[in-house]
């Protein structure tokens, strides 16, 4: 913990009272009870287990803390839990951190990726206990949708911000939130119904949009499908797509370097593709006509009853296309969110679908899960400051969606420049969808679910322990000391879950709307050789 100790002032604060159920059910009001509170030592891991289904790795070599299980009734058909990890050393921060997909459960690993830092760390289940693609829960059940949409968080800040008082009888000084995805939608929600929850957020490629990005993700599939049909473009083609991005738009920044930087700036084109074009080229490596229009539905903007409902896929993600285009049917992103939230009906399918369920969602929200209230004028006023960025790769949730987000809250704000005293937005490079790259681009500065992908016990970035390399410390010091958020350094190694492998790359990341931008002569493999312009 020293490591973060170092870089910005505070008080270091010690427990006030015992790690024990018994301790902290007076704190709390007749709706909610602590069910466990274990003292973990110097050391050792905590976590659920396979009880888990979300969330079952649990963290290891956690510093000495106190961790906490509370249940709380929502309603009479309804409740949800939330964990706390409560360190002895603490450095009077709170963090909570957010859930991936529609996961239900705990996130013990990113709580334990917080706690390093010295903070005392909230996680909510969200209402329900399952994988990523299970939604059965919401059947017929508006209460767990509620708990999703917005409710399990907002009650879990609050009870657990209350606990961290009472514990360690002393005030919170800042508040932070970091979550990718859905976490990152849950983040901005919350920011959005109560604006004092947090001092500053920390949002990766969140899932905002939720009426529109769960039915799009239904949508883009059906240009695709059936697979029995002319149109159909085999998954294993998709590799050939993202080769001839690479060809036609890695170098429009400038630097052959296998990436594709800047797609905005690429005029990407599928003619050389086309099987007319290249006669007797194997029909597996080329496209058909009917073929090329499936491709061009998928990379363009949606459109329902002619009104825009959803960005397409940017070029340079294809490597990733195979999760929403892979199969013989839409994922359960698409088709279980209409099923089990907006129609509580299992027997609909995909062959069903018309471009108005779009609308009928927008209208509905199930759960009042939409983070779309752009005017967030209040966190603005309190001091309030958004880091959100996302992968341009990103192929679950095209990073178009992000760019509509911040687009939005400026049209209402005063405009993209008028954000940038509170809100930056960064797109980086080669990043998939939260974490990982496959074309050796930097993508990892400790962002919002990173942690994870490099070990059970990672803090920081592991050999950059900074403001400048970890997305956590430069909005901490943007938000307590006024230091501005001019530029992230992400870095990848050798093996890319793998520090030990020794760096293979850095560089910088750039606020919308700056680009990253090469000098033109240095090593691209370090972040010396680029700026933001």
């Amino acid at each position: 913990m020293a490591l973060f100790f170092s870089l910005l002032p505070q008080t270091v604060l010690v427990a006030s009272q015992s790690c024990n159920v018994d301790s902290f059910n007076d704190v709390l009001g007749i709706s909610a009870k602590v069910v466990s509170a274990v003292s973990v030592s110097d050391g050792h891991a905590y976590g659920e287990g396979t009880a888990n289904l979300a969330y079952p790795i649990a963290p290891t070599k956690l510093p000495e803390l106190c961790a906490l299980i509370v249940n709380v009734s929502s309603s009479d058909i309804s409740n949800y839990r939330f964990g706390l990890f409560l360190p002895t050393q603490w450095n009077s921060r709170f963090l909570a951190v957010g859930n991936g997909a529609f996961l239900g459960g705990i996130n013990w690993l990113d709580m334990g990726s917080g706690v390093r830092y010295g903070h005392a760390v909230m996680s909510t289940d969200t209402g329900h206990n399952s994988s990523a693609v299970d939604l059965t829960w919401a059947l017929n059940n508006q209460e767990r949708k509620k708990d999703f949409g917005y409710r399990a968080m907002h009650g879990s800040v609050e009870l657990a911000k209350k606990i961290t008082e009472a514990y360690y009888g002393a005030r919170i000084s800042y508040s932070y939130y970091s979550g990718a995805s859905t976490g990152g939608r849950q983040g901005l929600k919350e920011a959005q119904i109560s604006p004092a929850s947090f001092d500053g957020l920390l949002i990766g490629a969140p899932a905002w949009y939720t009426s529109h990005l769960q039915t799009w993700s239904t949508k883009v599939a059906l240009y695709d499908l059936p697979v029995t049909d002319k149109k159909h473009v085999n998954p294993s083609f998709f590799g050939v797509l993202a080769a001839e991005a690479i060809r036609q738009c890695d170098e429009v920044d400038g630097l052959k370097d296998g990436i594709v930087s800047h797609p905005e700036l690429c005029d990407f084109t599928l003619a050389p593709l086309l099987c007319s074009n290249s006669p007797g080229t194997d029909p597996s490596a080329c496209l058909t006509e009917e073929q090329v229009e499936t491709v061009r539905n998928v990379y363009g903007d949606f459109y329902a009853e002619g009104k825009l409902a959803f960005p397409g896929m940017e070029v340079g993600s294809e490597s990733q296309w195979s999760f929403l285009l892979g199969g013989a049917a839409p994922t359960a992103f698409g088709d279980a969110y209409i099923q089990y939230f907006l129609y509580d009906d299992p027997t609909w399918d995909w062959t069903q679908w018309d471009d108005g369920i779009v609308w009928q969602a927008d209208e509905a929200d199930p759960g009042n899960c939409t983070a779309d209230a752009y005017d967030m004028a209040k966190l603005k006023e309190r001091g309030g400051k958004i880091l959100m960025y996302h992968g341009a790769a990103d192929a679950l949730i095209p990073p178009g969606s992000s760019q509509l987000f911040y687009e939005r809250v400026a049209e209402v704000m005063g405009g993209i420049n008028g954000l940038q005293d509170w809100f930056r937005y960064f797109i980086v490079p080669g990043l998939q969808h939260v974490t990982g790259t496959v074309v050796d681009a930097p993508w990892y500065f400790a962002g919002s679910g990173s942690q994870g992908r490099l070990g059970t016990s990672t803090y920081s970035t592991p050999g950059f322990e900074d403001s400048k390399h970890d997305a956590l410390l430069a909005l901490m010091a943007w938000v307590e000391n006024g230091t501005v958020v001019e530029e992230l350094i992400a870095t990848t190694w050798k093996n890319q879950a793998d520090p030990s492998s020794g760096v293979l790359r850095q560089r910088p990341l750039c606020p919308y709307p700056k680009r990253q931008t090469y000098n033109g002569s240095g090593d691209p493999d370090v972040a010396e050789s680029f700026f933001c312009q």
